[in-house]
């Protein structure tokens, strides 16, 4: 009966296809313009660790630890909503995380991100859900 009660875990794709997101979210971070440590603040790394970053670049998988990846999905995912929300101005959609914004009191969506962690990220990524009506 307690196995009914844990809770399943989530699936992890292969080192392969963890390279690829690898590579896909440092792309994402460089459309974004953003600092260093603003990349590794989203990724919820240390902002010393730039030697991730680097190896994620090159495409060296993400790490299996659910935090790492959990975040990596809510980033493309906000990246999503921009490109629906502003189909017609890529630029925008692309200035759009580090511009400030009143709906998180005057701060830009990075900076909530590093003031709140995980949870600011969820901020954004919700923000941005309920103006495109999801």
């Amino acid at each position: 009966m307690s196995t009914l009660l844990r809770h399943p875990e989530p699936h992890i794709p292969a080192s392969e296809d963890r390279g690829a997101l690898a590579k896909m979210v440092m792309t994402l971070m460089d459309h974004w313009q953003l600092s260093t440590e603003d990349q590794a603040a989203l990724l919820g790394i240390a902002a010393s660790n730039r030697a991730t970053l680097t190896r994620y670049r090159k495409g060296e998988a993400i790490g299996t630890n659910r935090d790492q990846y959990e975040r990596v999905g809510h980033l493309l995912g906000i990246h999503k909503n921009l490109r629906l929300l502003f189909p017609q101005n890529r630029e925008l959609a692309y200035c759009w995380m580090t511009t400030r914004n009143r709906a998180f009191d005057n701060l830009s969506p990075v900076q909530v991100v590093r003031e709140w962690g995980f949870t600011g990220l969820l901020m954004v990524r919700s923000y941005l859900d309920r103006a495109r009506g999801v």
